[in-house]
């Protein structure tokens, strides 16, 4: 049985089918891991997450960390169920009433006390000893920022086994573009940095993807972008972007593309203004 597999008894499914057993276990579970004077923030931003947002929190409620932490949510102003489970578990929350990653990521960093931040995404689930290790690879010396790998929630239509096989082909992407653009590596999901620095940057707030990207890539002037590769750190994410796309081949063959068309990026580093494509700017009136 894969560490996750209790987590996926409430993943995808409305939050009034939730037990309540599972609910009070998760409540008094983050309650206890609070801390008035955290090293690291562990902050989750949510839209429209749920029936997602409880199977991370119960993920994160189970965290293995000897380093004191806080946990906070930031909910973007979602019109289903989201807030009504950061209130049932009695997690500290924020509402960020202007909508994108961008403004829900640096709500959490303007409110988050601890001197790393650590990205949560609602969508995804964490091992237990997550924060932990990246706490710690935070700690060694010259290191402002640390991202790790993910693989995706099993789903319909997408055998384990061929995932795998994706997952590794893009893990091996992600391990050669890290020499050279390390910022090109980095996910917002599994993203974490000094706090200060962060602020310094800022995320940029008008697109729909990348804002992970222009903040590492903000970051990276100030130390190394460290990558941590084991399964301690290996978090499951929702399918979704890969359903997009239609099949698993389909999606392997745009994404293939996609690195074929950008191969500079791994021999050389980046450099310039950041460019982006029309239908990755941030339209709140159709949000």
């Amino acid at each position: 049985m894969k560490w996750y597999s209790k987590y996926l008894s409430v993943y995808e499914k409305p939050f009034v089918n939730a037990p309540q057993y599972v609910i009070d276990q998760v409540r008094e579970k983050l309650k206890s891991l609070q801390s008035s004077d955290p090293v690291a923030s562990v902050v989750v931003i949510a839209y429209n997450e749920e029936r997602r947002l409880l199977s991370c929190l119960w993920s994160l409620s189970e965290t293995k960390c000897k380093y004191p932490i806080e946990i906070i949510g930031v909910d973007n102003s979602s019109s289903d169920r989201t807030a009504d489970i950061f209130k049932a578990t009695m997690l500290p929350y924020f509402t960020e009433e202007k909508k994108s990653c961008g403004y829900a990521r640096n709500r959490g960093l303007q409110e988050a006390k601890g001197k790393y931040y650590i990205c949560i995404d609602a969508d995804t689930i964490y091992p237990e000893r997550y924060v932990e290790t990246v706490i710690e690879r935070l700690m060694q010396p010259g290191v402002v920022a640390v991202s790790s790998l993910w693989s995706y929630v099993p789903a319909k239509g997408y055998p384990r086994f061929l995932m795998f096989a994706y997952e590794l082909l893009r893990d091996l992407n992600l391990f050669f573009l890290s020499f050279k653009s390390p910022e090109r590596s980095v996910r917002g999901s599994v993203f974490a940095y000094e706090t200060e620095l962060g602020k310094k940057v800022g995320y940029r707030v008008n697109v729909i993807r990348g804002e992970d990207g222009s903040m590492a890539y903000g970051l990276k002037q100030y130390g190394k972008i460290s990558f941590i590769r084991n399964r301690k750190a290996r978090a499951v994410t929702s399918i979704a972007p890969i359903t997009k796309d239609g099949s698993l081949r389909k999606a392997f063959i745009n994404r293939f593309k996609s690195s074929f068309k950008g191969w500079r990026k791994y021999f050389f580093k980046t450099t310039g203004e950041i460019k982006d494509q029309p239908d990755n700017i941030v339209d709140n009136d159709k949000r």
